[in-house]
């Protein structure tokens, strides 16, 4: 089943995937009804199911990056690296986009050369309900000259594209985050550097979500985790601290809060080495959309 080659492509299509062979094989095929179908690289995070091999024999056009060990979200940006096309989208293993979703987010990086990260509505399952996400994301910062659609300060990665010279500017997905939450820090790093994430309703992300999933006590402690740490490594001292003992009082009487607040302080020391303020702008932003 091999891919048709990408005519005239400016998208690539990046996914991360572990152990999820045939909900992986549902979304290649479903990219590859995109027209032009896109170029799409597949960063395998150590998969232990036959992913990387099954992808090989079935999928031959496409570029396939196997790891030996899972580095979580960064996994993104070794495939972000390989893109031969100014912009990339992302996918997760049981996400894909609209046939037309691609070209629309490409012809809005054309026309404004300003906006960094397209935020797609995500709509989920065979009935296509929209996200909640969605409705967070239309009311954003408003609108301003120059962006085709509302600025926005966060998104769902795999409803996301952006422009590989912004993303790569910024340094992409914190390693440090891993997983769960991650998109905040980088919709922060890309406003901090003058790139605009913006909101554009009509680029579509269909999100079937996988069945095989970790625990959801595992996905809530990291969650936790990378809000903390994303508000040491760009938010006033004061908000760091205050976050932290809102994390230390939950952790009295939850277990997932005291795994988050464990691998806080056990991450502390490298979030205050890496730690740089949001310039005053961005931050005034993000203290609006926390009100609202």
């Amino acid at each position: 089943m091999e891919q048709e080659p990408a005519t005239d492509a400016r998208v690539t299509v990046v996914i991360a995937t572990r152990n999820r062979r045939d909900e992986l094989h549902r979304t290649l095929r479903n990219l590859a009804g995109a027209r032009p179908p896109p170029p799409v690289v597949v960063v395998d995070n150590g998969s232990t199911d036959g992913t990387a091999d099954s992808v090989r024999a079935l999928f031959p056009g496409v570029a396939l990056v196997a790891l030996d060990r899972n580095a979580g979200s960064a996994a993104r940006n070794i495939g972000a690296a390989l893109a031969e096309t100014p912009y990339v989208a992302f996918s997760d293993d049981d996400s894909w986009w609209a046939p037309d979703a691609l070209e629309r987010a490409a012809d809005a990086f054309d026309a404004h050369p300003r906006l960094g990260l397209v935020a797609a509505s995500v709509h989920v399952g065979d009935d296509e309900r929209p996200d909640p996400i969605n409705a967070l994301l239309a009311r954003g910062l408003g609108t301003v000259p120059g962006l085709p659609g509302p600025r926005v300060l966060g998104f769902m990665a795999c409803g996301a594209v952006v422009r590989v010279a912004a993303f790569e500017q910024v340094g992409g997905f914190n390693p440090m985050l891993f997983f769960a939450g991650e998109e905040s820090l980088l919709a922060q790093d890309l406003a901090a550097a003058g790139w605009q994430p913006c909101h554009l309703p009509e680029v579509r992300a269909h999100h079937h979500p996988s069945e095989q999933r970790p625990p959801a006590s595992w996905r809530r402690r990291l969650e936790m985790r990378n809000a903390v740490l994303t508000v040491w490594l760009r938010r006033p001292l004061g908000r760091a601290l205050a976050e932290t003992a809102r994390l230390a009082r939950r952790a009295a009487t939850s277990a997932p809060a005291r795994g988050a607040l464990l691998d806080v302080l056990r991450g502390l020391p490298r979030a205050i080495a890496a730690r740089h303020r949001l310039p005053a702008s961005v931050e005034r932003d993000m203290r609006v959309l926390e009100a609202s």
